[in-house]
């Protein structure tokens, strides 16, 4: 069942900068995508185009069956409740508690009073304890967020995300601020996430073995068009180096 479709995509900024060019792709339900490709090839306007932080210039974007190109601002809060988003710089409160930040995942589902006023239910805070507990961070529950790892931060992220209880997770360089170890540990805990909870998970990254590690599938970006969309046992050395425009010895790799 196919719960995202790119039909055509084009996104062009400012009139003059095409970030995509006719991108066309599906991800059924339970899938681990990766989108790898150099910078300025696409990949973080290919998310941002799906959470509609930025909106199409041409084509249609199907979620669910429902293209969400189309919709309106109340519909897009709607929107947004299915689609957990996880960042390379995390987004989190650093002067608030790690418990708090978790439960900032249900502020789509609250009312305006309810989300300032920080109302938030027994069942909510039981089910953020949980994952806290999931992501090996119950002791640092009570921790401002400031006082943590690069590590910690996004497994706080993440359970942020898992809060919304999205269909969708989109990552964007998840890893991109971590070193290696800590980059394995959120990787780790990405996958057994998806194969767990059964929620699909798009990835954007540079390191080509994480994605080839992690993913089912790996969509291939240069110059905002698709250049590989296939399984990683497909992706050839030659392939990678026509996604990149790069010699063997530039490719990176974070994650044993």
């Amino acid at each position: 069942m196919s719960v995202l479709e790119f039909q055509k995509v084009s996104k062009l900024y400012n009139n003059v900068t095409q970030a995509l060019t006719e991108v066309s792709f599906r991800v059924d339900e339970g899938e681990i995508v990766s989108v790898i490709g150099p910078s300025g090839s696409g990949k973080s306007t290919v998310l941002r185009c799906i959470n509609r932080l930025v909106d199409v210039t041409q084509g249609s974007i199907l979620f669910d069956g429902r293209d969400i190109t189309r919709v309106g601002k109340k519909e897009i809060r709607q929107l947004r409740k299915k689609i957990g988003m996880i960042f390379q710089h995390y987004n989190l409160v650093n002067r608030l508690s790690v418990i708090e930040n978790v439960l900032h995942g249900r502020l789509g589902h609250k009312s305006a009073l309810s989300g300032a006023a920080g109302y938030f239910t027994e069942q909510e805070k039981e089910n953020a304890f949980c994952l806290l507990e999931r992501l090996g961070l119950t002791e640092q529950a009570y921790k401002r967020c400031d006082e943590l790892s690069g590590g910690q931060k996004q497994r706080v992220g993440i359970a942020r995300s898992l809060m919304q209880e999205p269909r969708l997770i989109l990552c964007d360089e998840p890893i991109a601020s971590l070193d290696p170890s800590s980059s394995k540990v959120i990787m780790d805990y990405l996958s057994d996430i998806n194969k767990t909870m059964k929620i699909t998970c798009i990835f954007n990254l540079h390191q080509v073995d994480v994605a080839m590690k992690y993913s089912g599938r790996i969509i291939g970006l240069t110059s905002g068009r698709i250049v590989f969309d296939g399984p990683p046992d497909r992706l050839s050395k030659a392939k990678i180096h026509e996604i990149y425009q790069s010699n063997e010895g530039e490719l990176i790799t974070d994650v044993g």
